[in-house]
């Protein structure tokens, strides 16, 4: 019997987004993946189908922008040039098995899928994810609530990457959801020894405006001298103008540097020779409100400390397993107090911990949830 064939859908760089990346290693254990997406051909993609990168994964053309200003969400569900592009390129192509990675490519999958179950994976909060910004909020996001009322309900199965969203999913759409958590592998590490008289802070990441770096900075330059902070940012999509903000604002200060950022597959060992993971993000909208992004799960892999804001997922994590510090809000006076119980014997402690709980928070855990899924879709075939 030939092995079954599996679609992948991710309207991302497919070979650098480590969700998806690590989705197509539990489905590769079941059969051939065709992955479509911008990029090269990822690891573990049988057969790959690169969408130009020119293409919007959006209707931002004259008539998508007019669809979306009038309500037309029939008119406006595959007529984004990317999705265009992927139902041509799929055109009379059979699977088994069809993921969808993401809201916006919820219509396309239906359509390919051809009565084949669709996992769909949600990654966040699909309805805000940009609401932030008010073009955003005033015409795209009519579309992925109408995509998730749509379709979500046609669906196999349903992840997304903590529980509170998964909440929301099942209030809001009627469709119960599992948690696929960001974590990556188990790492064989161990915590790093301390340097004397040194406590070096790491964030690896997007550089992301709304994820608000500058507080960062500050905390650090307010710090003493002891505090040293690397940053491993990938450019977002405004050209590096917010990363150059960023070197900008931090100069003058030689305790912070910013660093070439390293693959997903290499950060827990990269990050392995610091102390201390940060990431202080404030609640503009509800993603950033229960985000547990990958960041959080790199640092347990690299056995670090790690010290956020009240940011409800976050937070849960770090106390259950005692790993850090948590601020009792986002500003740099409240990030900057939470320091004053992160002593050189507390952060011992604290990397030790990680240390125990890598497994627990590894993808060891999450990967049964997509077998599972991928188990008993195919199934049914």
């Amino acid at each position: 019997m030939s092995r079954p064939s599996i679609l992948c859908i991710s309207l991302s760089p497919i070979h650098a987004d480590a969700r998806v990346l690590r989705q197509i290693s539990v489905l590769a254990e079941f059969g051939d993946v065709t992955t479509i997406g911008f990029g090269p051909q990822p690891a573990g993609s049988s057969t790959h189908i690169e969408v130009p990168g020119n293409l919007t994964t959006l209707p931002q053309t004259v008539s998508g922008v007019f669809n979306l200003g009038l309500k037309r969400m029939k008119a406006s569900e595959l007529a984004a040039p990317a999705i265009k592009f992927a139902l041509n390129a799929l055109h009379e192509k059979k699977f088994d098995l069809v993921v969808a990675n993401e809201a916006r490519v919820l219509a396309l999958a239906d359509r390919v899928a051809q009565g084949a179950p669709i996992w769909a994976d949600m990654h966040e909060w699909a309805p805000e994810e940009r609401t932030h910004i008010l073009s955003w909020r005033l015409l795209v996001a009519p579309l992925m609530t109408y995509l998730c009322r749509t379709y979500l309900p046609r669906v196999t199965a349903t992840t997304t990457v903590c529980q509170s969203i998964a909440d929301l999913y099942l209030e809001n759409f009627g469709v119960p959801t599992q948690v696929m958590r960001n974590s990556g592998p188990f790492q064989r590490l161990s915590p790093s020894p301390s340097v004397e008289g040194k406590i070096r802070l790491v964030h690896s990441g997007a550089a992301i405006h709304g994820r608000d770096l500058e507080t960062t900075i500050d905390v650090v330059k307010a710090l003493d001298e002891r505090y040293t902070l690397d940053f491993y940012l990938v450019p977002g999509g405004d050209g590096g103008a917010y990363m150059r903000s960023l070197v900008e604002r931090a100069a003058g200060c030689k305790r912070i540097r910013f660093l070439d950022p390293v693959r997903p597959h290499e950060l827990p060992e990269t990050l392995n020779r610091y102390d201390v993971g940060v990431f202080w993000i404030p609640p503009t909208h509800t993603n950033a409100r229960l985000t547990l992004p990958n960041k959080f799960f790199d640092y347990v892999q690299a056995r670090l400390a790690i010290a956020v804001g009240p940011t409800i997922e976050m937070e849960r994590l770090v106390k259950e397993y005692d790993l850090g510090v948590v601020s009792t809000g986002f500003t740099a006076a409240e990030c900057l107090a939470s320091f004053a119980d992160l002593s050189e014997d507390a952060i011992a402690r604290f990397k030790a911990n990680a240390d125990a709980a890598a497994r627990a928070l590894s993808f060891d855990a999450d990967a049964e949830v997509a077998r599972s899924i991928v188990a008993k879709a195919l199934a049914a075939r």
